[in-house]
């Protein structure tokens, strides 16, 4: 059997091998209760701390700050419904945008099935939300505004810093969804001016079930799980010590290597890209430069996109169709009509996202084997 070619990364990725190797000792030796008060929960609990340091540091907050979730998807329903129900008193609207990850928009649905007023700004056809557009739409009743950071299937990364500067009332919280961003793009949560962020380990090379979000000091919302007093009383249940300690050594090494890796990722993308470019596909790319690292998504002409992912899939060639959470369904993505393309082109789309482990073989290989379907359908 040939080796298989992983390029699809925003769906999750490898486990860090040092991530890996930090987790062992808790899962084996060292499995005491950190919420414990004995001497055998001592190296949990320190280790719990140092992880919370650690992330911290990597997004400029402090480790009061982060809190541990089980991953994105609870983060984003926690900040969104957590800040909206909290102060439901001061007003009962939200700002989103029409292309967010599902646990943002299935959170707004169920906040109007409360009788939530929810403002789904249109996204721009290059895969950009306008700051105006959010500035027009901000009441005296909003209370949370959530955009995410990097956009899931098209990777285009989002003005948060400029959306933040024109929130001046003092009462409207603002979230993004950093799921995709983290640990691919620097984080600085001060600059960017936010109040509470999410994010998923499994998305920048940690373990699966484990997350955090960032919440700025004296941002209030309700706590999301009931129970003991875990998380500073944030949120209840035994912590899970060896993916907190994984994710933690994960989002290190990567924002360690961000430059380096972002300069080999563009490299991977041209050289995809060029290689399309001569071919006689007739495709467009979905969104501008400003995007993410390694992240291409592509319309090709009269294709059907499923049907490209399932051929490269009997090659060994892993890329997706859209989001993983949406994966199976054959239809448009709601990401692909929110930026407009042409219905002739949306149904064959394919998105490939590379990492730092993909080389310049498998890019040719990956590009080849297109370039091949295609001009053979």
């Amino acid at each position: 059997m040939n080796k298989i070619i992983y390029a699809d990364n925003a769906a999750t990725t490898r486990l860090d091998q040092d991530a890996y190797s930090a987790m062992l000792p808790f899962l084996q030796e060292e499995y005491g209760n950190a919420s414990n008060t004995y001497s055998f929960s001592r190296i949990p609990k320190k280790a719990i701390e140092e992880a919370r340091q650690i992330i911290a540091g990597c997004i400029n907050a402090t480790e009061e700050e982060i809190v541990f979730t089980s991953g994105g998807t609870e983060g984003a329903n926690w900040a969104i419904k957590g800040v909206a129900l909290k102060h439901s008193d001061k007003g009962k609207h939200v700002i989103t945008s029409n292309f967010e990850h599902h646990a943002v928009l299935h959170s707004c649905s169920f906040l109007e099935e409360l009788g939530y007023e929810i403002t789904y700004i249109p996204v721009e056809e290059n895969g950009h939300v306008s700051v105006e557009e959010i500035k027009k739409s901000i009441l005296p009743t909003t209370t949370i505004i959530s955009i995410m950071l990097a956009n899931n299937e098209i990777g285009t990364i989002q003005d948060i810093s400029g959306i933040s500067k024109i929130i001046s009332n003092g009462r409207t919280i603002l979230h993004s969804d950093a799921t995709q961003a983290i640990g691919h793009i620097k984080v600085d949560v001060k600059n960017l001016g936010i109040d509470v962020l999410s994010a998923s380990a499994h998305k920048f090379n940690g373990p699966k079930g484990i997350g955090f979000i960032y919440l700025k000091k004296g941002t209030v919302l309700y706590n999301w799980i009931s129970g003991g007093k875990q998380e500073n009383d944030r949120r209840a249940g035994t912590e899970n010590v060896a993916s907190i300690v994984g994710m933690a050594v994960a989002l290190k090494n990567n924002c360690k290597k961000l430059t380096e890796s972002t300069l080999y990722l563009n490299t991977l993308s041209n050289i995809f890209l060029e290689m399309l470019n001569g071919s006689d596909i007739d495709f467009v790319i979905n969104g501008d430069q400003n995007r993410l690292p390694g992240n291409i998504n592509i319309s090709i002409k009269d294709n059907d996109g499923e049907a490209i992912m399932h051929r490269l899939d009997l090659k060994n060639i892993i890329i997706s169709t859209g989001s993983a959470c949406t994966s199976g369904k054959k239809t448009i993505s709601h990401v692909i009509k929110a930026i407009g393309t042409p219905k002739e082109y949306a149904e064959g789309t394919i998105r490939i996202t590379l990492s730092k482990e993909n080389t310049i073989e498998e890019v040719y290989t990956i590009g080849k084997a297109i370039i091949s379907i295609v001009s053979t359908k």
